[in-house]
C-alpha cells in the first residue's frame, strides 16, 4: 500500500509538471483548469498524509511557502549588464559595420527578439535543481528572491533532463500578461486599493513581497532570453541555447527571428514590429544579438554593456478611450476581421478612431466588449492597437461581442481555416470580397489603374456597371451610363478609361498580384513570373513543381495550384486574356529582354529622401525592373544612393563610404540612356 501511494504521488507530480510545460513553454493545454486544480489538490492531500514522501521540487511548492524576514544579497558570477539602445536605423548600420570590422567578416548572423517590458531575473540550477533566483540589482549584486522565484509561472523547480549541467544560470524577464494585469487591476479597485499603472510595476512589486503566497496571486510568468554562468555544457550559438533550455522545460522568449547580413536583419526587424500588436505582453523595442557565442566572447563588454547586442527602441505613446462599437470587416480573401470603433483620441499627434482586433482568438484574449475602456498604444511607426481592457472601469453595462456565424455581407456560413485562427466567408461572389478585390486590383501595388479609387469602385458596383474584374475592361462600352454617376465628368471618364486600357500592358506579375490569390503578393508574383514566364505555364505545373521554386514553398504552392486549377481561376484568366491583358512571355524571352533592357544588373541601390516624380516604392520597383536590388540601408556594398529632398543620415553615410550619389534626374537619365 505504501509503495503504491509513493508511486501515485510521483505519477501526479510527473503529470502536473508535464501540464505546466505544455501551458508555460508550449502555450497549449490538454486539460481544463478545473481538472488541473483537482490533480493539484489530490497531490497536496497525499503529501500532507505522507510527509515522508514530500520533495522540495514537488509542483505543490509552486503555490507559495512561509513568509520570509527579508532578502539577502547575492553577487552575480557574471555581471548582469544593461543593453545599449539604438533609436535610429543609422545607429544599427554603424554598429554592424563596427562588428564586421572587428571580427573581419563580410556579414554576420543575428538573433532578433522582442524587448519584453518586464523585470530581469536570473535563475541558478545546480544538478538540475533550482537553488537560487536573483534580481538584477546594480548588475553586480542583486536580491536573493528564491522564495518568490519558485512561485513564478513557468519556472521549473527541477529541469526536465536526465543529464543536467553542473551549473546553469538562465536569465530572463518576469512579466504579467496584459489579460492577467487587467483582472489584477480590477481586483485592486474592488478592494479600494490604488491600482498599479502598468504590468511592469506590478511584477516588480510582486518580486519584492516577503510573502510568496501574495506574490503568487499576481500571475507572474518567466520568459528566458539569456545565459549567465554555466558549467558542464556548451552551445555554439544562442538559438541552440534557447532550443536546449526549452527542451529542459524552461519557457523562452517567443517568436525569435534569425537574420544573416544587415539587409536581412532589417527585413526581420520590420516583420517583428508588425507582430507587436498580437503579443500578450508589453514590449518597448527589438533586441538584436550576435547569434554565435564565440563571436560574443571575442567582442566582450564595456563597463556598462555587451558590445554584441543592441536594443532597437521606439517611443511609446498611450491613451485611454472607449469602445463605441465592434464591427466586422470582410477582406478581399474573405477574412472576417473584428474592428474596434473607438471614441476619437489623440495619440502622438494623430487622431485614432479605429483599431483592428485581428481575429476571434485575439478578441477573446483581450476580452474586449462594447463600452469597455481600453488602453490604446501607438509605438514608433506601428499602427495603433488595443493593449488591454481597463476592467476596473467596467460599469456592468458593457455588451459582449458575438462573433458572427454568417457573413454580414452575403449571409454565407463562415468557415475557420484548418489549423488556423482566421474565419472566412467561403463565397467567392460575396459583395464585400468583390469590393475589396477590385479596390486592391486597381491599387498601386497591383495594376495601378489611374482614376479608379475606392469611392468610384463602390459607385460602379452599386450601379451594376461592374460585377467583376473582366467587366472593368468593358466600361468603354458604357460611357453614357458612366456620365450618370455622381461627380464623374467627361475628363474623369477619359482618365479612367485611359488608365484601364493602359493597365492591359502592365507586367504579368502585377496581374498575378491583383488576382487575389492567397499568400501571393508582389514579391511572390515576381518570383513566379521569373520561374515560369506565363499564366499558361504556371497553370500546367504540379503543386510539387511550384513548391520546388525557391521562395515559394508548399503553402504558397498549394494556394497557387488551387487557384489556377479551379474553374473560377481558369475562367478569369481566360476572360482577361481575351480582353488583351498581358499574361507574360516565355521564360527564355523574358531573360533576353531583361538582359537587353536592364540598366542595373546586380547593383545594390538605396533610395532615401522625398522624390518629386515618383514614390519611393515606385523607384524601388524601377530598380528591380532593371535588374538591381533595392536595399533599405547604406553599406560598403551599396553601388548607388538615389537621394531626394531631406536625404538625411543615409546621404551622410553614403558620402563617407564613397558611394555614388544620384539625383532623381540622374537616376532616370541612367535608365533611359
Amino acid at each position: 500500500m505504501t509503495e503504491s501511494v509513493r508511486q501515485h504521488i510521483e505519477e501526479l507530480r510527473t503529470e502536473l509538471e508535464r501540464h505546466n510545460r505544455l501551458y508555460y513553454v508550449h502555450a497549449t493545454h490538454e486539460i481544463s483548469d478545473r481538472d488541473y486544480d483537482r490533480m493539484m489538490s489530490e497531490l497536496q492531500r497525499l503529501e500532507e498524509e505522507h510527509p515522508e514522501y514530500d520533495s522540495p521540487t514537488s509542483p505543490t511548492h509552486k503555490v507559495g511557502g512561509e513568509p520570509i524576514a527579508g532578502f539577502s544579497q547575492h553577487q552575480h558570477r557574471v555581471p548582469m549588464l544593461s543593453i545599449e539602445n539604438a533609436f535610429e536605423e543609422q545607429e544599427l548600420v554603424d554598429w554592424d559595420a563596427g562588428l564586421r570590422k572587428t571580427l573581419d567578416q563580410q556579414q554576420l548572423e543575428f538573433s532578433v527578439e522582442y524587448k519584453i517590458d518586464g523585470v530581469a531575473m536570473a535563475l541558478v540550477y545546480e544538478q538540475g535543481v533550482l537553488v537560487r533566483g536573483v534580481t538584477r540589482g546594480n548588475g553586480v549584486v542583486g536580491d536573493d528572491i528564491t522564495s518568490n522565484a519558485r512561485v513564478v509561472g513557468g519556472v521549473p523547480l527541477r529541469l526536465d533532463t536526465s543529464s543536467p549541467p553542473h551549473i546553469l544560470e538562465v536569465r530572463g524577464e518576469v512579466v504579467i500578461l496584459n489579460e492577467d494585469f487587467a483582472r489584477f487591476q480590477a481586483a485592486q479597485v474592488a478592494a479600494g486599493d490604488e491600482p498599479f499603472k502598468n504590468p511592469r510595476n506590478a511584477a516588480a512589486g510582486a518580486l519584492k513581497l516577503l510573502d510568496p503566497v501574495e506574490a503568487h496571486k499576481r500571475s507572474l510568468r518567466f520568459l528566458a532570453h539569456g545565459v549567465g554562468h554555466v558549467d558542464g555544457v556548451l552551445w555554439p550559438d544562442y538559438l541552440q541555447f534557447l532550443n536546449s533550455i526549452r527542451n529542459m522545460g524552461l519557457p523562452v522568449t517567443p517568436r525569435v527571428g534569425k537574420a544573416t547580413g544587415f539587409d536581412d536583419l532589417m527585413v526581420v526587424v520590420g516583420q517583428m514590429m508588425e507582430g507587436v500588436a498580437s503579443l500578450p505582453f508589453e514590449v518597448d523595442g527589438i533586441v538584436i544579438k550576435l547569434n554565435h557565442l564565440a563571436e560574443r566572447e571575442r567582442l566582450g563588454t564595456t563597463s556598462k554593456s555587451p558590445r554584441w547586442v543592441r536594443a532597437y527602441k521606439w517611443e511609446r505613446y498611450e491613451a485611454e478611450t472607449q469602445v463605441a462599437d465592434i464591427k466586422i470587416q470582410v477582406g478581399k480573401t474573405g477574412t472576417l476581421t473584428p474592428v474596434a470603433e473607438l471614441e476619437p483620441v489623440e495619440i502622438d499627434g494623430t487622431t485614432v478612431s479605429r483599431a483592428s482586433l485581428h481575429n476571434r482568438n485575439e478578441l477573446q484574449r483581450l476580452g474586449v466588449m462594447v463600452g469597455d475602456t481600453v488602453l490604446v498604444e501607438k509605438a514608433g511607426k506601428i499602427i495603433p492597437h488595443v493593449l488591454r481592457v481597463n476592467e476596473a472601469k467596467r460599469t456592468g453595462d458593457e455588451i459582449p461581442f458575438i462573433y458572427p456565424e454568417f457573413c454580414p455581407e452575403c449571409g454565407s456560413a463562415v468557415e475557420q481555416d484548418e489549423g488556423g485562427v482566421y474565419i472566412r466567408c467561403p463565397n467567392p461572389n460575396c459583395p464585400a470580397q468583390l469590393r475589396e478585390t477590385l479596390i486592391f486590383f486597381a491599387s498601386r501595388p497591383a495594376m495601378d489603374i489611374d482614376g479608379l479609387g475606392e469611392k468610384l469602385v463602390e459607385q460602379l458596383l452599386d450601379s451594376g456597371l461592374v460585377d467583376g474584374i473582366p467587366s472593368l475592361y468593358c466600361l468603354s462600352d458604357n460611357r453614357e451610363e458612366l456620365l450618370s454617376l455622381e461627380r464623374l465628368g467627361e475628363k474623369s471618364i477619359d482618365r479612367l478609361l485611359a488608365g484601364i486600357e493602359a493597365s492591359k500592358q502592365q507586367p504579368f506579375w502585377r496581374l498575378l498580384t491583383g488576382l487575389n490569390i492567397r499568400h501571393v503578393g508582389q514579391s511572390n508574383a515576381q518570383v513566379l513570373e521569373r520561374a515560369f514566364g506565363t499564366g499558361d505555364e504556371i497553370a500546367s505545373q504540379t503543386q510539387e513543381a511550384l513548391s520546388a521554386v525557391d521562395e515559394i514553398g508548399p503553402v504558397i504552392a498549394a494556394s497557387v495550384h488551387q487557384f489556377f486549377a479551379s474553374a473560377t481561376g481558369s475562367s478569369l484568366l481566360y476572360q482577361l486574356k481575351k480582353l488583351g491583358l498581358n499574361q507574360g512571355t516565355q521564360v527564355e524571352s523574358t531573360r533576353e529582354t531583361d538582359a537587353d533592357s536592364g540598366k542595373l544588373p546586380g547593383k545594390l541601390v538605396v533610395v532615401t529622401g522625398t522624390l518629386a516624380k515618383m514614390t519611393r516604392d515606385e523607384a524601388k520597383q524601377l530598380i528591380r525592373d532593371h535588374g538591381g536590388k533595392a536595399s533599405g540601408s547604406v553599406s560598403s556594398r551599396t553601388d548607388y544612393l538615389l537621394a531626394g529632398e531631406k536625404a538625411g543620415s543615409k546621404l551622410t553615410k553614403a558620402q563617407g563610404l564613397g558611394v555614388t550619389i544620384l539625383s532623381e534626374e540622374e537616376f532616370l537619365e541612367m535608365l533611359e540612356s
